[in-house]
């Protein structure tokens, strides 16, 4: 049995992997955590990958408790040129996010079609995968939650405006702010679609994802399917090869 580990900017997330299905997924918010205190169930893992995009001194307090719960050394996921069928367009992919990385390993495993992959989170996150593995690039873009916090922090009179509703057309500056992020989002995300297309020939299918792909998905207008889970799905396929 493998634990998974998905740690985020924000959250981090674990499921048990037995070669066929994730088994007892389970997410907390890491700001700040006792990493420490976590899989005391008696639960024994042969081995435990992790992907990370947290700090280096968090990553330290992983790979102890991992030691100390299970007794194995921790494998920490890392970008690379090819893997499990997909080839990274960066010249340098170690400066992909292991997050993007495993997504399009997880994306590929699951359809080998065109496809775009939208993670919302701290930041939003764009990727093109062409049917043949071939990542095209991407964008990388404040998250709406972040882009909220930069306009309350460096606008003085939005400081103290409260949380809103999102809607089409706003007349209150808390639904403005709320409404122009979050819909900012949506129109980059279709925009990345349609160049997609154009670069593919061929309408891609897109996955959503992230701690925020809910609350975007009623305000894409491209047909979407959201797994919550794609990282560790990703993160198994790696686990499964060694690699």
């Amino acid at each position: 049995m493998k634990l998974l580990v998905d740690a985020g900017n924000s959250r981090l997330k674990w499921a048990w992997w037995d070669g066929t299905v994730l088994d007892g997924v389970s997410a907390v918010a890491n700001t700040g955590m006792d990493v420490s205190a976590l899989w005391t169930n008696g639960q024994n893992a042969d081995s435990v990958w992790i992907a990370s995009v947290a700090s280096t001194a968090a990553n330290a307090a992983l790979a102890a408790t991992a030691r100390d719960r299970f007794g194995v050394e921790p494998v920490f996921a890392v970008p690379r040129a090819r893997a499990c069928g997909v080839r990274i367009a960066y010249v340098q992919p170690e400066n992909l996010g292991v997050d993007r990385f495993l997504g399009l390993i997880a994306a590929h495993a699951h359809q080998q079609a065109p496809t775009v992959i939208a993670s919302c989170g701290t930041a939003l996150t764009l990727d093109a995968l062409a049917a043949d593995g071939a990542h095209l690039g991407g964008l990388i873009a404040a998250g709406p939650q972040l882009a909220q916090d930069v306009l309350r922090g460096g606008t003085a009179r939005l400081a103290a405006v409260p949380a809103g509703r999102v809607v089409e057309i706003a007349d209150n500056s808390a639904d403005a702010i709320e409404s122009g992020t979050w819909l900012s989002a949506a129109a980059l995300i279709g925009r990345f679609v349609a160049q997609t297309a154009r670069r593919l020939d061929s309408a891609p299918a897109l996955i959503l994802t992230g701690g925020g792909a809910a609350r975007l998905s009623p305000w894409l207008d491209v047909p979407h399917r959201i797994d919550a889970e794609l990282v560790l799905r990703g993160l198994a396929r790696l686990a499964d090869a060694g690699a």
